[in-house]
């Protein structure tokens, strides 16, 4: 019954409401999951601030490596929203025992090729010294989680699909926690340095989807795969990456974006990386309400689709955008109020100063664009819920290539502002984005569902869902 009362808010209930109710254990999740990387982080700096600044060096590598799993996920909630919005519960398992397998499969050859091209990657990087040494033993660990992260990724897809976004929240928590209580004893206790910090994630990430995987099975699910006598269907796999490939290449490509942006802001020097890193893990933290909007409203625009509720899924666009742009306002407030207790909470070693005020400087620049930041999380959404990837995927890899990569190279070379041009930068490519969303919106392309709904769900089907 419960995943049916979750149907019915999202296709019938309040629309504030219904985004509220969804983003919220969105919310938490992601925050739980910055964890990982906040937590690393503050530990890792009371090593030293090249230890903090080598595991940001390499996380758009790994990063790069996440996309094509996120991508399958961003596949999955999208077509397997519509499919449960339209009641068609029995070809949304289908799908899934394809996505799955898929994912899977997909996430052993990333952690093969990743492990092995680590090195050769960072040196391309022009990672050197110390810097390159501690990157590859923090980056090669990471990779080794890729199965575990692919797999949590497929279940958080599946169910947030049906609407229910709190089970991936209680999971990711348990194994936040779990985290939290690892890093001190691999990172001090071990004297495993930088690695522990890898290593503690990667414990933590492998409990998340071994709990997470025997819950599909759960009466809790009503999408449950079943995988006897398994065959691709070279149909829906061919739907799954037509949905996927754009995600994981707007993705990717804005990976590739952030290796080569940490090579021009690495120039700088490490106190100037670190200051980069440290900033965007906090805005990251405070951005989170946002993006679990435009999360949710994946979820929202896929199952209105699915159930050809088109005037609803404006409807939803619009007041998520409301949300996200108030949020946006309230964050930026707060970070410009509170920024030097917040840095200094953020950066707990002390051996390079200019590392703080490098910090604050960018923390005012990227404060004054978080509004934007929401925009373009929830035209991301909208994109994704209804299939249309290549429009998300447009507006990522545009942000960084087309608008940001040149302007930081334009200040680099032609001005004095030093550093200064990377923040501003950073921030007006937010606007330029958000304005190129707008017109994509009013092309009205995105409207169009990738998936044929014709066929409603059977009487079976629907049995199951309820």
């Amino acid at each position: 019954m419960e995943k049916t009362t979750k149907s019915e808010l999202i296709l019938k209930g309040n629309i504030y409401k219904v985004l509220i109710t969804l983003s919220t254990p969105i919310i938490l999740n992601s925050l739980i999951q910055t964890l990982y990387n906040l937590v690393d982080g503050i530990w890792v700096s009371k090593i030293s601030s090249v230890h903090f600044a080598a595991t940001a060096f390499v996380w758009p590598v790994n990063f790069l490596f996440i996309s094509i799993g996120s991508g399958l996920s961003i596949a999955g909630t999208s077509l397997l929203s519509q499919l449960v919005g339209n009641g068609d519960y029995k070809r949304a398992k289908v799908y899934t025992e394809q996505l799955m397998v898929l994912t899977i499969l997909s996430s052993f050859i990333f952690t093969a090729l990743g492990y092995a091209l680590s090195p050769y990657i960072i040196r391309l990087m022009g990672g050197t010294g110390d810097l390159a040494s501690l990157g590859n033993t923090y980056l090669r660990i990471t990779f080794l989680d890729l199965p575990f992260l692919f797999l949590y990724f497929n279940i958080g897809s599946i169910m947030h699909a049906q609407g229910d976004t709190i089970t991936p929240m209680i999971l990711s928590g348990i194994s936040a926690i779990l985290n939290v209580i690892l890093d001190p004893i691999f990172i001090f206790a071990f004297n495993w340095g930088i690695a522990g910090a890898a290593w503690a994630t990667l414990v933590s990430r492998a409990l998340l989807a071994g709990v997470g995987f025997f819950m599909l099975f759960s009466k809790r699910n009503a999408i449950v795969p079943s995988f006897k006598g398994f065959r691709f269907d070279k149909g829906i796999v061919r739907e799954i990456v037509s949905v996927a490939l754009p995600s994981s290449i707007g993705q990717s490509g804005a990976s590739l974006g952030f290796i080569v942006l940490n090579s021009f802001i690495a120039s700088y020097g490490t106190a100037t990386l670190a200051a980069y890193a440290m900033v965007n893990r906090i805005t990251s933290l405070i951005m989170q309400p946002a993006m679990g909007i435009g999360q949710a409203l994946t979820t929202v625009v896929g199952q209105n689709v699915g159930a050809r509720q088109s005037d609803r899924v404006k409807e939803s666009f619009l007041k998520a955008l409301r949300l996200t742009v108030l949020i946006g306002v309230l964050g930026a407030a707060v970070l410009i109020i509170f920024d030097v207790p917040i840095i200094h909470f953020f950066m707990q070693s002390r051996d390079d100063l200019s590392v703080i005020e490098l910090s604050l400087t960018y923390l005012f620049y990227v404060s004054l664009s978080m509004p934007l930041m929401g925009i373009f999380s929830v035209f991301t959404g909208l994109y994704q819920g209804t299939g249309n990837t290549k429009y998300s995927m447009s507006m990522e890899i545009g942000r960084l290539w087309f608008v940001r990569l040149p302007m930081i190279l334009f200040f680099k070379h032609f001005t004095s502002w030093g550093s200064t041009g990377i923040w501003f930068s950073m921030s007006f490519s937010n606007l330029i984005v958000c304005l190129y969303g707008y017109w994509i919106f009013v092309k009205k392309g995105w409207e169009r569902s990738v998936l044929n709904l014709e066929d409603k769900g059977t009487a079976e089907t629907t049995t199951a869902a309820s």
